[in-house]
């Protein structure tokens, strides 16, 4: 078993993957989640109300700032080169979400599936950090890979 397991050597311990031989191709992953909110709350985020300022505009930037330091989060993943980090987020006022999305791009030999999905995580979670006076049961769900692009393994488009 642990020789199908990328991150195990053959002796059972923990290790990063070597990515010498990899090709360098252009890697792209996006991610996204949701944040779930009561009416008020969200209403405060839209308005710019929250006592601890733009919720959007500080997500996005802890979103990229996340992104750029995950080899740092992530015990075995490699450090990149990102050429592009973008979180952009889509407010659904009917059912009060906001869904939360990052797009991660680089040349490189080894993906960013795990950089999009940690800009996806703290920026809902900065959502949540700046909301919590006003709401202490905002749900953060479905984060997840969306896409991802680039490299031996080709293109993944994740199901609805």
């Amino acid at each position: 078993m642990t020789s199908k397991l990328t991150h195990i050597d053959e002796t059972g311990a923990a290790r990063m993957v070597d990515v010498s031989e990899k090709a360098v191709t252009r890697r792209v992953a996006r991610a996204g989640g949701v944040v779930r909110l009561n009416a008020e709350t969200l209403r405060a985020v839209l308005d710019n109300t929250v006592k601890k300022g733009d919720v959007l505009a500080t997500a996005r930037i802890a979103g990229i700032m996340a992104a750029k330091k995950t080899s740092e989060l992530i015990p075995l993943c490699h450090p990149l080169m990102i050429t592009k980090v973008a979180v952009d987020f889509e407010v659904d006022e009917a059912v009060c979400v906001i869904h939360v999305r990052a797009t991660v791009q680089c040349d490189g030999k080894t993906g960013v599936e795990m950089e999009a999905l940690t800009a996806v995580s703290v920026a809902c979670l900065t959502i949540y950090d700046m909301v919590k006076a006003m709401q202490r049961d905002v749900r953060i769900t479905d984060v997840r890979l969306l896409e991802k692009a680039g490299g031996k393994s080709g293109h993944f488009i994740a199901q609805e």
